[in-house]
């Protein structure tokens, strides 16, 4: 099986989009409305940020979570005994920013906010109605105005040759939230679990904007939309030189949203950050 990417201008592109979601939980878009050279620029900026030796001025609130999280304090995928090998930032509108960095970053911010809610209108329309009607609310309204909402830069630096063994740059991970939107990174690496238990590489041409369903609209869906289990390789050869930057939004509801009988949205995140050990 092949991740193939669907036109975002195409007349059935939202059929095929949410086809491609309930079957891979992952769908890839070409010719989508957040600009290349948008993109293009924010990783230019923050390969910056994170190789100058200030970007510890902007160390992370513990009760916040907004600001740097440095390798030494990266995440360790649930089930997994090693720290993932990154960096990274976590914006929030409300948070702690680099003031040369926040135009830019929050303009992308609100761009991709905006075309993730129509993409989750296209997944409610598109599902059946015994799987739309046990939603609590709209699920584009479910992010409406939240602050909840992260923007992470992550930077994945070059590999030295003493990095710890087993681990890589991002260990086998499902996300927390209801969708993930990414911009196609810089570097290949990221590959997602099939059904049929096969790692398969992501289209990572530059310009594919690529969404994957979290637990949220698994816990939502009571599991018609199954969130993807996905990983960040290690390069090979002379890609070992390079970085990578990705840049993730993940859409979090607001706090009160009710995701079933057993969550809100606040109870479900509380859950699963202290299986993360991050809070």
């Amino acid at each position: 099986m092949k991740l193939e990417a669907v036109d975002y201008t195409a007349e059935n592109a939202e059929q095929l989009f949410v086809e491609s979601l309930r079957n891979t939980g992952f769908g890839v878009l070409k010719n989508h409305p957040i600009q290349q050279q948008l993109v293009n620029s924010i990783y230019e900026n923050w390969y910056t940020f994170f190789n100058d030796e200030g970007k510890t001025d902007f160390t992370f609130n513990v009760d916040t979570q907004d600001g740097l999280f440095p390798t030494d304090v990266s995440e360790t995928a649930k089930g997994h005994a090693k720290k993932d090998i990154k960096e990274f930032f976590h914006y929030y509108p409300w948070g702690q920013c680099p003031e040369a960095l926040r135009a830019e970053i929050q303009n992308y911010y609100e761009q991709a906010n905006a075309l993730a809610a129509e993409l989750l209108s296209w997944v409610e329309k598109h599902a059946p109605d015994t799987v739309s009607s046990t939603f609590s609310q709209p699920l584009s309204s479910m992010i409406e105005d939240s602050e909840q909402t992260l923007l992470r830069i992550l930077h994945y630096p070059p590999l030295q040759g003493d990095e710890e063994l087993g681990a890589i740059r991002a260990g086998a991970h499902e996300d927390i939230n209801l969708l993930t939107v990414l911009p196609a990174a810089n570097e290949p690496g990221l590959q997602v679990l099939s059904k049929e238990g096969d790692w398969l590489d992501v289209p990572c041409d530059f310009g594919n904007l690529i969404i994957n369903i979290g637990d949220m609209l698994q816990e939502a869906s009571d599991g018609y939309f199954p969130s993807t289990t996905h990983r960040v390789v290690n390069p090979e050869g002379s890609d070992k030189t390079k970085s990578r930057i990705s840049l993730p939004l993940f859409l979090h509801p607001k706090p009160e949203v009710v995701l079933s009988e057993r969550h809100t949205a606040g109870s479900y995140l509380t859950e699963r950050l202290k299986e993360l050990g991050v809070i």
